[in-house]
């Protein structure tokens, strides 16, 4: 038979992480002992007291059922009271907050209760790839907000044309920023809310590394914003926070309305996540903190550790004050391609090169801190070697 595939699919990119996995794979099979910094998977277990309520909510026959595609009430209060405690934010959880397989999942899943074909969707560059494939699947178009290190990587809302504007139904933000590690003030969220209640635009905002921050910064929700509950819909994450990313399950908060949307594309679309691991969710969101803390010490160590290295062999970067990544500049002369190429062929190291999140991440690289201290100094020596 010929199978055809439809023309959304044919316009999908290359999945990044996948190609490089592939290439770290071969590399593995020629006995390379490879040094992984890039994909953002914590190397860190998940707590002991998130496994083991898990393990006593797998033995619970009634959690062997359907769950319910928006998520139990019970986690559904955990992640509202949480909130609170976070941000300061009053959500009712039966109509603000919706349970995520993954915020992966509900980021694909939520344009399809807004797009229709040729709507407009803007999204940063570079950026979470997801945006944009989410985007494709519901046949839009998506209009690319560069994001510049002279703007401290947050987009110019002024430079968006009138008609694109116009035609805009969504815009895609996310701060702690993957890949830049930039933050977002309360005076540019501000400006957002402006933009969006000018142009009747949905601000969703993808807070997946609200937690992972450092040197005292406490990054705010963009829902804290004066207004921001009209217009916006936000998406938090377990899988960086508590060192949960196989364990596919987080949250969305906001506007009644748009969470009600994603609650009606989910119960078409999947059956929920696993009780089970709602249980385990609530366990880690109703926990005091002190695992977090401890999390944020060691990435503060790696991080120390990568930033000093990399000035010392003349590559340009910032100390990020959040997320677990460094944005670097690769050298003059050579293209991030380029550049992540040599580092795996001559020297083992994996990191991704910055024009796979988006054309204006040409000329950077992104390194996760997601191996030991160890391994990180021997990163270092390597590519004393390449340079």
């Amino acid at each position: 038979m010929n199978f055809q595939m439809t023309s959304r699919i044919k316009k999908l990119p290359p999945y990044l992480f996948v190609e490089l996995d592939r290439k770290k794979q071969e590399a593995l099979k020629k006995g390379v002992d490879v040094i992984d910094l890039g994909i953002g998977d914590p190397d860190l277990p998940t707590p002991d007291f998130i496994v083991n309520r898990m393990i006593e909510a797998v033995k619970n026959p009634k959690n062997h059922r359907y769950p319910s595609s928006e998520g139990s009430i019970e986690f559904r209060t955990a992640a509202a009271n949480w909130c609170k405690r976070r941000f300061g934010l009053d959500l009712d959880p039966g109509s603000q907050v919706c349970c995520i397989i993954g915020s992966k999942e509900a980021i694909a899943h939520f344009p399809l209760a807004f797009v229709q074909d040729e709507d407009i969707v803007l999204v940063p560059t570079p950026g979470y790839p997801v945006y944009h494939i989410g985007t494709l699947f519901c046949g839009g178009i998506t209009y690319y907000m560069p994001l510049y290190e002279k703007n401290s990587f947050l987009p110019d809302l002024d430079a968006i044309p009138e008609d694109v504007a116009q035609k805009a139904r969504i815009m895609w933000l996310n701060y702690p920023n993957n890949p830049t590690a930039a933050c977002a003030s309360k005076e540019f969220f501000e400006k957002v809310v402006d933009f969006a209640k000018t142009y009747d635009v949905i601000i969703c905002h993808d807070a997946a590394y609200s937690e992972m921050t450092y040197d005292g910064y406490v990054a705010p929700s963009f829902l804290e914003t004066s207004g921001a509950m009209d217009v916006g819909i936000e998406f938090h994450s377990l899988s960086k926070t508590y060192n949960m990313t196989g364990w596919r399950i987080g949250f969305a908060i906001g506007n009644p309305e748009l969470v009600a949307a994603l609650k009606k594309v989910k119960s078409n679309v999947d059956s929920g996540q696993f009780e089970a691991i709602q249980e385990a969710g609530i366990a880690a969101l109703e926990s005091d903190g002190s695992f977090i803390e401890e999390m944020k010490r060691i990435y503060t160590g790696r991080r120390d550790c990568l930033v000093k290295g990399l000035k010392e062999i003349g590559l340009s970067t910032n100390s990020p004050k959040a997320t677990f990544y460094v944005w670097f500049k690769v050298p003059e002369g050579k293209s991030s391609s380029e550049f992540c190429g040599e580092l795996l062929d001559k020297a083992g190291i994996v990191c991704t090169p910055g024009n796979g999140f988006g054309e204006p991440g040409e000329g950077y690289a992104r390194m996760a801190l997601t191996v030991p201290e160890e391994r990180l100094k021997e990163a270092i020596e390597r590519l004393k070697g390449v340079l």
